[in-house]
């Protein structure tokens, strides 16, 4: 059997390069060495992939989405069932940093395709992530990309490529931003038909040779005839970008950072930890597997545990892993796809070219109500093979007489291992006792159990600490 610390180190690990697992799973997983088991995610093509087809079947309208909760539906169940949890959350980090909305796209058809992108390449270099990112339809539109001529250029996708997605602000000047601008001229894409007319439909790429700028161009310092590869060629090799995506990186797997626009002024909270993934993505040619391993394996890696509020999506998605609930088609999917908007978080739509603003700003009186909520009304339904599960393993451990203090120790342990503070502690155990002595040994005691493990577990799932991922 697993040590305690070495099954509260593989529960981070699931947690964060992915969206949780069951305890009789991340038991089995802390059998095997730590590294093995990173291995494994980051290799994700020695899994099979998301059972897909079988959504389709029942659900149909998930697979060509015309609408986002339609969209919502395909990747909340391919974060729910996947068998590679780290690609998905590779996809759903990338779509933090870059950002698009289908309010302005229109079609999450379109959408899907790029969170798809993300899938196939997030693991790989982030060089050619950015390449493709700029080739893709999607993302033009929602930056005016396709109103970039050679002799009108429109700066809105130069902006956002050095400001959001690439160094952060001041990093570069107003004339690197046209200078960028003139470089992506003549890469558009085809004409965009509304779905609501031609049904849903993916648009192409294209090149334009005669809308493209061909003079020389003057962009950080370098210069020449410049296109869009060129000029993401000079952006990977900036110290700024660097350190940019680099405490994205932090900030999504490891530790809650400021937001975004504070990062010119606000240090970051591990400027050690920072330095070394930079000098592991450039001594990597910036592929992102070689950053991923390093981070996993670090040491301000594994002493983060509950260091970062759970986002919606892990929130959803890992409680119903938790559960077992929606590990199959089911007509509740319908409903589900909307509960991590309920919680601040649409996905495919967040709210501007900025992303969502992370950590404790996700939770607010209108989402933690909606977040604790849907956590308890599934932790306390032992229907549900997880709970269930829970259940059996609280009632093994009866030993010589439950007591509330140990009903509350054991709940913690296996919703974690969770530690909370002394005052949480002495709540959760007062809840518990009030209910009087703790029976197990008939039917209808059993039953009652049940009920109170469930309930525990509810008001587990309302602290402040298991609101910490």
């Amino acid at each position: 059997m697993a040590s305690r610390e070495n099954i509260a180190l593989m529960a981070h690990l699931m947690r964060r390069a992915g969206f949780g697992a069951r305890r009789g799973e991340i038991e089995e997983l802390a059998e095997r060495s730590y590294e093995d088991v990173l291995e494994l995610l980051l290799n994700p093509q020695g899994q099979p992939d998301a059972d897909m087809d079988t959504l389709y079947r029942y659900h149909p309208m998930a697979e060509r989405s015309l609408s986002v909760p339609a969209g919502q539906i395909n990747w909340l169940y391919r974060m729910v069932t996947t068998e590679r949890p780290l690609q998905e959350k590779m996809a759903l980090f990338w779509h933090h940093v870059f950002a698009t909305g289908d309010s302005k796209v229109e079609s999450a058809y379109q959408m899907l395709k790029q969170v798809q992108l993300f899938r196939e390449f997030g693991m790989g270099n982030y060089r050619d992530l950015l390449v493709r990112l700029a080739r893709d339809p999607a993302m033009l539109y929602w930056l005016d990309q396709n109103e970039n001529h050679k002799r009108s250029p429109n700066e809105n996708w130069g902006r956002e490529l050095l400001e959001l997605f690439s160094m952060g602000t001041s990093n570069y000047t107003e004339k690197d931003v046209f200078e960028c601008s003139r470089a992506f001229t003549g890469w558009t894409m085809g004409v965009k038909v509304h779905p609501l007319l031609w049904g849903p439909h993916l648009w192409p790429f294209e090149f334009h040779p005669e809308d493209h700028d061909t003079e020389v161009k003057s962009f950080l310092g370098h210069e020449g005839r410049f296109d869009g590869e060129d000029v993401i060629d000079v952006i990977v090799r900036q110290p700024a970008c660097h350190r940019f995506i680099m405490r994205h990186l932090y900030n999504f797997f490891v530790a809650d950072e400021p937001q975004v626009p504070a990062w010119p002024i606000e240090p970051p909270r591990d400027p050690g930890a920072i330095r070394e993934l930079c000098e592991v993505f450039v001594e990597s040619d910036y592929e992102m597997t070689p950053v991923l391993r390093f981070l996993f394996n670090s040491s301000f890696f594994r002493e983060a545990q509950y260091q970062k509020v759970r986002n919606p999506a892990e929130v959803v998605a890992g409680t119903l892993r938790l559960t077992g609930d929606m590990n199959a088609p089911d007509p509740r999917w319908g409903d589900l796809g909307n509960q991590t908007g309920y919680m601040g978080q649409s996905l495919l739509d967040p709210p501007s070219v900025e992303g969502w603003h992370t950590g404790k700003e996700w939770i607010n009186s209108g989402a933690l109500i909606n977040r604790v909520n849907f956590m308890a009304d599934q932790v306390r339904n032992a229907d549900l093979p997880g709970v269930r599960d829970i259940v059996e393993r609280v009632a093994a451990s009866n030993g010589h007489g439950m007591t509330p203090e140990h009903l509350v120790d054991e709940c913690l342990d296996l919703l974690g291992p969770l530690e909370v503070k002394d005052e949480t502690r002495v709540e959760l155990v007062e809840q518990a006792s009030a209910a009087g002595p703790v029976e197990l040994g008939t039917q209808t005691g059993y039953e009652d159990f049940r009920n109170r493990v469930g309930e525990v577990m509810a008001l587990i799932a309302g602290t402040r600490e298991y609101q910490f991922g």
